[in-house]
C-alpha cells in the first residue's frame, strides 16, 4: 500500500519550489468523515489539526506547518480536530 508522505518541517526553499502559496485554500471545521482520494494530493497546512487513517493502516496526526501528500487511491478517515486551513492540488 502506497504512504502518506509527511515532512513536518518543510524548508522555505521546498514550499517556493512547489509553490505552494498559489495552490488552492481549503477550510474545514472539527468534523469526522471518509475521504477517497481520486487524485495524489500535495498539500500544506496553514492552521489547524487533523487525523488521517488509512484503510488497513495506522492513524497519522498532521498538524499546521506540514506539507502531506496523499496517493491516488487512497481510502481514508479523516478527524478534523481543530479548524484546518491548507494550500493543495492536485496531480
Amino acid at each position: 500500500m502506497t504512504q502518506i508522505i509527511i515532512d513536518h518541517n518543510p524548508s522555505e526553499e521546498k514550499l517556493n519550489e512547489l509553490g505552494v502559496r498559489s495552490w488552492n485554500t481549503w477550510d474545514c471545521a472539527p468534523s469526522k468523515f471518509p475521504l477517497d482520494f481520486t487524485a495524489t494530493e500535495k498539500a500544506y497546512v496553514l492552521e489547524g489539526e487533523f487525523k488521517v487513517t488509512p484503510a488497513g493502516g495506522e492513524t497519522v496526526t498532521i498538524k499546521a506547518g506540514d506539507y502531506v501528500e496523499f496517493p491516488k487511491g487512497l481510502k481514508s478517515q479523516w478527524e478534523v480536530v481543530k479548524q484546518l486551513k491548507k494550500h493543495y492540488k492536485h496531480f
